[in-house]
């Protein structure tokens, strides 16, 4: 039956062609192969079930070529990937499914304009999301006796190998057990990252409706299932767009590190005067710490990142670490275009907070107070308040500050529910605020926790649903002790549904403070407890969500003990740090914590538009620029 199936489906191709695509499944059966568990089985299809819940193909076509990489070469035979590159298909025609290639020509020779092309002694994997009803009786069969979870409502994935003979002819094989080990992390890796491709909307001619993105590179941890993890939990997965050689992997690396994004150094260290403006705050040599003034400092003429007092340092610095950062480097200023907020009209570039705020008429000025150097002599928490709500804001025009009022005409299906907003944009529409006030950049902390709650951990956004507390857990804490009027914005966005309770944990809490409860708002209340977080925690109560904003992963030792505390307790965390390397420098520290990263770094919506000016870099950095999440 299944020969006569197959000869159906021949003839039927040969006739009419297939579109993208190879045609129908070829009859081969997961049961078949070589060593393989039916619980490995039972999550690959759980695999690709997750990643066909994400619509890859809404955006993705069989033109838009990935990269990949899983591990390290020598984690595979042949000491190479085994499929480095992939593609969609699906998404105008055709196969619904995904093909993996031995190489990038390979993929770029099978690739037609509207069908795929059989090319002569290539060999691909086939991933192809088939009807149950038009699957082969052994595929049937297996899905019934092992219960598998299916790809939307009907679909399971058929996976086998294809190679075109030299007569045109296709002959498929069963895919070999680390050939589906290779696919699963691929499965797993790409349904967090393809929703985080940028579109470029200069980057191809008008008239063509296949979407350009922007060059994307991004490395997530995934965990094998027990019944292939053999001593190693965790594989770092980086996929690329376009693919390409953009890493390098460095000997030393471990099987979870990850690879390196790579320039070429230039035939000879290059200069450029920053020629910032003589008013600028000074910057500090990156190679002797010497203060130069800004007008006179140097930076490599390559990335333009780093700062110099000379030459003289800039060519030790090459010597000594710069040369193999620089190309990472390089690529991080290259974002800053897409991280900068133009709808803002405020000036948003603060190298000196103390001229900014006075730029804007609220220096030493209630909220703003933690925001300059002013006060730090005033222990966090602790800065002496008088008057209301317009104090708070340092005295701002009534109408470019939240009152403390609901949002209005908000109902979904008729009820109340809490407001999930995508932006600034968004926020600043609802509150009819001007775009020339500069709330964000204090509200990007409240606005940051109730966009993680409410968009990124599921856990959370479904217990304020139905209307229950969600607990949080705020590690570190500082400057936002003294911001307890903008987090209770948080409360008018639940909009009537549901309850926050925050417990602020870490040792800048003053002693006066801890043990104390502020009710800030009807839906909103704040703990203040002071101490590190794994001393702390038995005596807390249990949290759906932890959080630590602006955390620098890599400074502070006290964080080992919190992370490995966060490993046992499998909580949802989420972290945000300022800046690109900070995050890489974070996902090193999480790594060696034994934590995975299962929410990768992406942008934060609600970021702080104002930028962060390093003494001796000039690396995009925005307070809240960046979050990432584990235990997701």
């Amino acid at each position: 039956m299944d020969l006569h199936l197959k000869n159906l489906f021949d003839r039927f191709q040969e006739q009419f062609g297939s579109g993208p695509g190879l045609g129908p499944g070829s009859g081969t059966c997961l049961m078949k192969v070589e060593g393989i568990t039916s619980n490995f089985i039972k999550s690959l299809f759980k695999a690709s079930a997750a990643l066909y819940r994400t619509e890859p193909w809404r955006r993705l076509r069989p033109g838009h070529f990935f990269g990949v990489r899983v591990g390290k070469d020598s984690d595979w035979s042949g000491k190479k990937q085994l499929f480095p590159c992939s593609q969609f298909i699906g998404g105008d025609g055709g196969d619904i499914g995904f093909y993996m290639f031995r190489s990038e020509n390979d993929a770029k020779k099978m690739t037609g304009s509207r069908e795929t092309v059989r090319v002569p002694n290539v060999e691909l994997l086939r991933v192809t999301f088939e009807l149950e009803t038009l699957m082969f009786p052994s595929n049937r069969k297996m899905i019934k006796s092992l219960s598998l979870e299916a790809s939307g409502n009907d679909r399971f994935p058929v996976i086998d190998v294809a190679r075109c003979t030299s007569s045109g002819e296709l002959r498929f094989r069963n895919p070999a057990l680390e050939e589906l080990k290779f696919v699963y992390a691929f499965m797993r890796a790409i349904s967090l990252v393809h929703p985080l491709l940028q579109v470029d909307k200069e980057g191809g001619p008008n008239w063509t409706r296949i979407i350009y993105f922007e060059p994307f590179i991004e490395t997530v941890d995934i965990q094998w299932p027990p019944e292939m993890a053999r001593g190693h939990e965790l594989v770092a997965v980086t996929i690329s767009h376009p693919p390409g050689q953009a890493y390098e992997e460095k000997t030393s690396s471990t099987a979870s590190s990850t690879p390196t994004k790579y320039a070429e150094p230039p035939d000879e260290a290059t200069f450029l005067d920053t020629r910032i403006n003589s008013n600028s705050s000074s910057r500090q040599c990156a190679m002797c710490e010497k203060e130069v003034n800004g007008d006179q400092s140097l930076c490599c003429g390559r990335c333009r990142a780093v700062i110099y007092c000379g030459s003289i340092c800039q060519k030790q610095h090459w010597k000594e670490s710069h040369k193999s950062m620089c190309g990472l480097y390089k690529a991080m200023m290259e974002r800053e275009e897409e991280l900068v907020m133009k709808i803002f009209t405020f000036p948003c570039s603060a190298d000196q907070p103390c001229k900014w705020l006075e730029s804007l008429g609220i220096h030493q000025k209630g909220m703003w107070r933690r925001k300059c150097s002013c006060y730090s002599h005033c222990p966090f928490g602790l800065l002496p308040v008088k008057g209301g709500l317009w104090d708070s804001w340092g005295g701002l025009d009534d109408e470019e500050y939240p009152r403390d009022s609901p949002f209005h005409n908000h109902l979904r299906d008729g009820i109340s529910s809490p407001i999930l907003l995508s932006g600034w944009s968004e926020y600043y529409n609802r509150r009819s605020l001007p775009l020339s006030s500069p709330v964000a950049d204090i509200l990007s902390h409240p606005l940051t926790v109730y966009y993680i709650l409410s968009a990124l951990s599921i856990s959370s956004k479904n217990l304020l649903l139905k209307g229950k507390e969600v607990i949080l857990h705020y590690l570190g804490p500082e400057g936002e002790m003294d911001w307890m009027p903008a987090f209770a914005e948080i409360s008018h966005l639940l909009n009537g549904l549901g309850n926050i309770q925050i417990v602020m944990v870490g040792p800048e809490v003053p002693t006066s403070l801890s043990g104390t409860t502020s009710g800030i708002s009807s839906r909103v209340r704040v703990n203040l407890v002071r101490g590190v977080y794994q001393e702390e925690a038995t005596y807390l109560p249990s949290p759906h969500v932890i959080v630590a904003l602006n955390c620098v992963l890599d400074k502070y030792a006290s964080w080992g003990g919190a992370l490995d505390l966060i490993k046992a307790m499998g909580i949802p965390a989420f972290f945000t740090e300022q800046s690109e390397i900070l995050c890489a420098n974070a996902k090193q520290v999480l790594r060696s914590a034994g934590l995975h990263i299962t929410h990768p770094v992406t942008p934060n919506p609600f970021r702080s538009p104002v930028k962060n000016h390093d003494s001796s870099s000039n690396l995009p950095s925005y307070s809240n620029g960046f979050v990432l999440g584990v235990n997701t």
